[in-house]
């Protein structure tokens, strides 16, 4: 039963198109949906009694609505897909805002009047580079790139056809001779001069055409200069441009996709499986087909139940559940960025989301459903690879659920959900008792959960004491989970009439399964932990190494007394257990060494001390011969180094110290 306070809302609300969200008691959002008509759309819900369904569980959990009225439909669908954006609701169609892409950055240049001397600065040739982050306008920045390999070549690219410098700012300024991309060349060398600033802006100009897709007019302009220059008997640069003539050619008959008069378009096609679903965007940009990149969103059974039921309730037929991943998909990805002009598309999405998008970017955008010759070569091409996408997803899925329940049946555990089946490893780490650090890392849904591992510090115990190292680890993960410390918790914050008991005062919960890596002693130690804390010992199992420490023959060790278990060596719960426990003991060493490298410089690197900067940084390091000469020097010492005050020499002193 809902509140009449909720009840009141919904018949309040107005014939009018918005949005509308659903939130349950805890306050999580539920659900974000538009509606033509919010009264007609949000009064479906209630009216009708949905059973044990998917949005009957939904409905069964609302507690209170906010809705808000906008002037369009457009409106409402842009708004919506701000919201899934940046709320995740539980029961819609999510894709991990992962729109990090890579760009190509070519440099804005200097003066226009460019020096010839030795005093030339680097911003009078322009470098080409990799770049990720917040765009500069004062930059030229080409792409999205589906991912940093494709970058990379079309790097290659440039610097084979059109020599641009690649070499940070620093090293453009202290070379004194070329360097070896000079001698394989792939730069024409204006470090040192080798190249006129007039003839690298053109080439820059030139290869900034090819990005954009001109690469006829960037071969005539070359063809124009080369007899300019075989007119005037400048044989040797006549001969520099028809080498560079050459090599765009090959590059250009090398190119895998002919994309044809098209220069910026997105390729999209989805697939559905298995309650799985796959949508791959292929890039062509610049006329280049830049590679495709899956996505793989979450939820999907959820959200087409209720998208079928709002259906229903405005008497439409429910869209395919292709067509609503990948709208979903468009509305995300798209909304607030930038989109092409062309979406190839393996299915027909609605025009209002297309309007939309023209409007959200400032351009007419268009959307093309089953095309014709080489379009429809580019839209197999992405269907293919978005199905060998979702059948290896589907297979790696599949073969750590295998893994896991392998898992469960060989140390005959019953977990509530093999979903929510929760392990948590413990490894201790140090070198020769220095910097002792311990890992707990966790594994649950089918996979390791990287962002719940966590290190500890170990204090206060004798170097090298492994077995202490594990009793203050275990102590500080698990003393909340007590049977005092619940007691106490309850006592602090009393419950309403009738509430749930009083959960653990952290989000983690007790792990089904608390791996440790050891034998006999460490599972011991953990016994006594547990046993002092009140806790279940069933739940310790050790992972003791086997004869000559050779992978395979490891061998479990229960905290409870059953005798040591032997996997066999191509087990799935045995492969299982090895992943985790190298997993802790990766997590745990790379900690140490941080530790350690820390301690032994003195507690702080120096560039991440106030006022050092790379110039200073690299003067103290030179004067010094390293961080630990830097550490050794005095404080009159350091205040000899050119740029560093007495005030900033102290600063350094006391950080290192």
């Amino acid at each position: 039963m809902h509140s009449d306070e909720l009840l009141a809302q919904v018949a309040a609300l107005p014939a009018l198109p918005g949005v509308y969200r659903y939130f349950d008691a805890a306050d999580q959002l539920l659900y974000v949906g538009k509606a033509r008509d919010l009264k007609k759309r949000v009064s479906s819900y209630f009216q009708k009694t949905h059973g044990g369904t998917r949005i009957g569980h939904m409905v069964a959990s609302i507690a209170r609505m906010e809705t808000t009225v906008v002037r369009s439909e457009a409106e409402a669908l842009l708004l919506e897909n701000n919201l899934i954006k940046a709320l995740s609701p539980k029961y819609n169609i999510l894709f991990r805002d992962d729109k990090s892409y890579p760009y190509l950055k070519i440099t804005a240049a200097g003066p226009t009047e460019l020096s010839t001397s030795r005093q030339t600065a680097p911003s009078d040739f322009p470098r080409v580079a990799y770049y990720r982050g917040a765009v500069d306008k004062k930059h030229r920045y080409f792409g999205p790139f589906p991912n940093a390999w494709a970058v990379k070549e079309s790097i290659l690219l440039l610097q084979k056809v059109f020599r641009l410098r690649t070499c940070e700012d620093t090293v453009f300024m202290n070379r004194t001779r070329p360097c070896l991309l000079y001698q394989i060349k792939r730069c024409s060398g204006p470090c040192v001069h080798l190249i006129a600033p007039g003839d690298y802006a053109e080439d820059v100009r030139n290869a900034e055409r090819f990005l954009d897709g001109e690469t006829q007019q960037v071969l005539q302009g070359l063809e124009q200069r080369m007899m300019a220059h075989a007119e005037k008997l400048e044989f040797e640069k006549a001969a520099e441009l028809r080498n560079q003539m050459g090599a765009l050619s090959r590059v250009l008959h090398q190119q895998s996709v002919d994309t044809g008069s098209d220069k910026d378009a997105d390729i999209l096609a989805v697939k559905v499986q298995g309650g799985r679903a796959c949508v791959n965007l292929a890039m062509v940009r610049g006329g280049r087909h830049l590679g495709d990149r899956p996505y793989f969103p979450s939820h999907v059974d959820d959200a087409v139940a209720l998208q079928a039921a709002e259906a229903e309730s405005d008497a439409e037929a429910a869209a395919p559940v292709e067509v609503q991943v990948l709208e979903a998909f468009i509305a995300q990805h798209y909304t607030g960025v930038a989109v092409p002009p062309l979406l190839i598309t393996s299915e027909a999405v609605s025009k209002d989301l297309i309007a939309a998008l023209s409007a959200d970017s400032g351009q007419r955008v268009t959307a093309q459903h089953q095309p014709r010759e080489q379009r429809r070569q580019w839209l197999e091409m992405a269907e293919k690879n978005a199905a060998l996408q979702l059948a290896r997803l589907l297979a790696e899925e599949g073969s750590q659920q295998a893994r896991t329940r392998a898992l469960v049946e060989a140390l005959d555990l019953a977990p509530d959900a093999l979903e929510q089946f929760r392990i948590e490893c413990f490894d201790i780490s140090h070198t020769a008792g220095e910097a002792t650090q311990a890992s707990c890392v966790v594994f649950q849904n089918h996979k390791m959960q990287s962002s719940e591992y966590r290190r500890f510090k170990i204090e206060g115990i004798t170097g090298g004491d492994d077995y202490a190292a594990m009793r203050q680890v275990l102590t500080r993960r698990y003393a909340k989970f007590s049977p005092q410390a619940l007691a106490e918790a309850a006592a602090a914050e009393p419950q309403a009439e009738g509430a749930a008991p009083a959960a653990a005062p952290s989000t983690v919960r007790m792990p089904d399964l608390v791996l440790v890596d050891g034998g006999r002693g460490q599972v011991s130690m953990a016994r006594e932990v547990f046993q002092a804390l009140g806790l279940p010992i069933g739940l310790i199992v050790g992972v003791e190494k086997g004869e000559g420490r050779k992978v395979g023959l490891e061998e479990l060790v229960f905290a409870d007394g059953r005798p040591k278990a032997q996997l066999a060596r191509d087990s799935a719960a045995l492969m299982l257990v090895a992943q985790i426990r190298d997993e802790a003991h990766r997590f745990a060493i790379t900690g140490m060494r941080a530790a350690r490298a820390k301690v032994r410089t003195g507690g702080s690197r120096i560039e991440e001390i106030p006022g050092i900067g790379p110039k200073r940084r690299a003067r103290l390091l030179q004067r010094f011969g390293g961080v630990r000469g830097v550490a050794a020097a005095s404080v009159d010492d350091i205040a000899t180094v050119e740029g560093v005050s007495r005030e900033l020499a102290e600063r350094i002193y006391k950080a290192l110290h």
